[in-house]
């Protein structure tokens, strides 16, 4: 016990406090764009549903490289770890040019997904024509550092996501309110201190990765030229994943489109829980990116029952700090609705909200280590694809929409319906985790590698 307590907060809690950090530069925005009002809240927050389903995208296909690399890293295989940095790198940054071309060319048609609302949407295109350029070089910044976690190499997440939260506040302050001397831009000072922030990340990593990491090197030919059999693992692996967190955060962007619609007052409110939800869930998130790479690792070096071991602790101290978090959460909750300037309608939308989250954390507290940490960790992520999409699309979207547009329930009934796809999907998660069949070591011998040539 004592040596898992000595892993736990040596990468758990450093994994958990990168998520808290990195969590918290979108808390600054809706903070203080709730100063400023809820249309500004509103246009903010909905347009950075676009960041939200790309970071999702690089989280899924990161996840799937690093039940690779975890399991390599188990075996002290650096050679073929780098390789499959370098083909993740890749596929990152053609997704982070994808989304920016999206952002910077159809701002207008993605925020008539989210809003019908003439100034939400006119704010909305000002904060994603400027925000967009950075998504190239977040999405490879991402990509590095959650990479990097699964080689337990955590420092440097911390220290990047530390820096970018300190410049986000800061210039997010001087450009929304104007403070300095800088006229006051609201929507479009958000996006702009978003911007410099990620190039401030950007530039600590390549820092990091160009005069400081000699271990696990980013080879510029790896990039271009990329091993068959690995890239068959990658694909195999992480397709289900990239599609899980592709549909999960279509999902939650669903999720905010159908309550954007029924008013600003309920998209505002929405947009406060969301933020609210991840800070809930942040040290959860962050043990089961740990699991992953515990699980992983122990898998990789042929010890199954420390696996076994590692999964059912990890997965019980989720519950006991979501359990803490979630009840801290409840008993502010007022607090939390007075410190923004909300109308009376949204406040009353928000706070019956935080009271449906509390008990959806809790569900989520279980699921999400199972689903993200224990059974990806053995390359068992077809399962978590087909169980949260048939939960979230078929189960919780899809009735809170005829809740919306067909049976016309209020805002609190679509809500709850929204919020059914973690109680869906928590009885399949335990089954699944019960049963071992992810118990399974998907890495390749040296030699299978060495006679491949690649692409």
């Amino acid at each position: 016990m004592r040596e898992f307590l000595k892993i736990v907060f040596g990468l758990a809690f450093p994994i958990a406090l990168q998520n808290l950090i990195n969590t918290a530069v979108t808390t600054a925005d809706v903070v203080m764009l709730g100063k400023v009002g809820e249309t500004a809240l509103s246009s903010g927050s909905l347009a950075g549903q676009v960041h939200f389903v790309m970071g999702l995208m690089i989280f899924g296909m990161t996840s799937g490289a690093s039940v690779l690399t975890a399991q390599y890293w188990g075996k002290k295989d650096l050679a073929t770890i780098e390789k499959v940095f370098s083909m993740t790198i890749s596929f990152a940054m053609m997704a982070g040019i994808v989304f920016f071309v999206a952002a910077e060319f159809f701002p207008e048609q993605i925020m008539h997904i989210f809003s019908s609302e003439e100034e939400v949407i006119k704010g909305g295109v000002a904060y994603l024509k400027i925000v967009a350029f950075c998504y190239p070089i977040s999405a490879f910044t991402t990509a590095y550092l959650y990479l990097m976690r699964s080689i337990e190499r955590v420092k440097i997440g911390t220290a990047v996501f530390a820096g970018s939260l300190v410049a986000n506040v800061v210039l997010n302050a001087i450009f929304i309110f104007g403070l300095l001397g800088v006229p006051a831009m609201g929507v479009r000072g958000a996006a702009l201190a978003t911007l410099l922030s990620r190039c401030l990340e950007f530039l600590i990593v390549l820092y990091y990765l160009f005069l400081v990491n000699r271990q696990v090197r980013l080879r510029k030919y790896y990039l271009f030229h990329w091993d068959s059999l690995l890239l068959r693992d990658f694909l195999v692996l992480s397709i289900p994943v990239v599609l899980n967190e592709t549909l999960w955060g279509a999902g939650m962007s669903a999720n905010a489109a159908i309550l954007g619609q029924l008013g600003s007052a309920a998209a505002a409110a929405n947009s406060v829980v969301r933020v609210i939800r991840e800070l809930v869930m942040v040290m959860s998130v962050g043990l089961s990116a740990a699991t992953s790479v515990l699980v992983g690792k122990a898998i990789g070096e042929k010890r199954l029952d420390l696996a076994q071991i590692y999964a059912r602790r990890m997965m019980g101290l989720s519950i006991v700090v979501t359990s803490c978090a979630s009840i801290t959460m409840f008993c502010f909750r007022t607090r939390i609705t007075g410190a923004l300037t909300l109308g009376e309608q949204a406040r009353e939308y928000l706070l019956f909200m935080l009271v449906v989250l509390a008990v959806y954390s809790l569900c989520q507290s279980v699921s999400c280590p199972v689903i993200v940490g224990i059974l990806r960790a053995g390359g068992d992520t077809r399962f978590g694809l087909i169980l949260e999409g048939m939960a979230l699309w078929v189960g919780s979207i899809l009735l809170g929409w005829i809740g919306a547009f067909v049976l016309h329930l209020s805002v609190k009934g679509v809500f709850m319906l929204l919020m059914l796809d973690e109680f869906i999907k928590l009885p399949f998660a335990l089954w699944r985790y019960r049963s071992k069949i992810w118990l399974k070591d998907v890495t390749r011998e040296g030699d299978s590698l060495a006679s491949n040539t690649g692409n």
